[in-house]
């Protein structure tokens, strides 16, 4: 699984479960969402750290991977790029 999909079922699933905890507090819905999204904010911070970072990783991994497809592919266009097949 991917580890951008891990991290938001991470962070979904501790907003819920913080929903559950407070919602029988009886306290108005919104107020109940509101507190249950404050919370979960910075308790995912340091619980699904891990997950963060490799989804950071997977996601510097495609910027350089199309960077340098976009450089080979100006060098190309412009001539610059070195055939040796001819």
């Amino acid at each position: 699984m991917s580890p951008a999909v891990k991290y938001t079922l991470g962070r979904i699933g501790l907003f819920v479960v913080i929903g559950a905890v407070v919602y029988p507090f009886g306290l108005n819905l919104f107020v109940t969402l509101m507190i249950a999204l404050v919370v979960s904010m910075p308790l995912s911070y340091f619980a699904l750290r891990k997950w963060r970072e490799q989804m950071a990783e997977r996601i510097d991994g495609s910027v350089q991977r199309r960077k340098e497809e976009k450089q080979r592919l100006r060098a190309a266009l412009s001539g610059d790029d070195e055939n040796d097949d001819k």
